[in-house]
């Protein structure tokens, strides 16, 4: 459990192709994190508002947004809303969004804005921060102010070559915005076991990644993606199903590969 004072570790869930599995994948295991007495925020930093939706929050009626927050035109600390889900709060989205990159191009300090807005955050164990599917300004805001990044791959064609694009992103933001940012992990989504390009793929990314790819595989399950329509992880909206059980494994590899990289 956090204590009052204690700095987050800051997670970017990224990768610049859409209908991977980001966002799902940041809704269950920042659930999955929370069940274990931790306490968790979601940053919300995608334009579309997915993960707000997913966790059954309107976020037209949120007091204040993501976009407020990496603005500067409120703390990040007036944004962030109760989700119903003990442990688990969030900053919700704004289609505002949208449109920062182009009003932070002339700002200064442009890339550490979200570093900045975040740094003062305490009391929480973790921040995810849910990137918007693209390599601009915002994605590279979320780069600077987070510790490590987790990348959800789907298990299908040209996933390698899809990956290789943000893995420079990170490279370079690491050499000259954060130094401490590491590449926590890939993460295999949408796996059909039936089918058996699935298999190659992530025989593939393993050959290429190595011990960087979880061995927890998120398979193509129908309750998780039935879940996000009833505003609920499918950690709360089914338990029992195969999702589930995966996003817990998930969560606990992730705690582990931090208290590693922590050391």
């Amino acid at each position: 459990m956090a204590s009052k004072n204690s700095q987050p570790r800051i997670i970017a869930v990224a990768n610049q192709k859409g209908g991977v599995g980001k966002t799902t994948t940041t809704i269950n295991l920042a659930t999955a994190i929370a069940a274990t007495k931790r306490r968790v925020l979601i940053l919300d930093f995608d334009p579309q508002g997915n993960a707000s939706t997913g966790l059954g929050i309107d976020k037209r009626a949120a007091p204040a947004n993501s976009y407020d927050v990496v603005m500067g035109e409120k703390t990040a600390a007036e944004a962030i809303v109760d989700t119903g889900i003990p442990g688990l709060s969030l900053i919700p989205s704004s289609e505002d969004l949208s449109g920062a990159e182009l009003e932070l191009v002339t700002e200064f300090g442009r890339e550490h804005r979200l570093a900045k807005a975040l740094g003062g955050l305490t009391g929480y164990d973790f921040i995810l921060i849910d990137c918007p599917p693209s390599l601009g300004l915002l994605t590279v805001n979320a780069l600077v102010a987070a510790q490590s990044v987790m990348v959800p791959l789907q298990c299908e064609f040209l996933a390698l070559e899809g990956v290789s694009m943000l893995v420079k992103t990170i490279e370079r933001v690491k050499a000259a915005l954060n130094p401490g940012l590491e590449l926590h992990g890939i993460v295999l989504t949408m796996f059909d076991k039936r089918n058996s390009l699935s298999g190659e793929v992530a025989a593939d990314v393993r050959g290429y990644f190595g011990d960087k790819v979880f061995n927890t595989v998120i398979p193509r399950n129908v309750r998780i993606s039935e879940a996000p329509s009833y505003g609920k992880p499918v950690l709360l909206y089914d338990w029992r199903c195969a999702g589930s059980e995966a996003y817990v494994h998930l969560a606990g590899e992730v705690l582990r590969r931090e208290r590693e990289l922590a050391a």
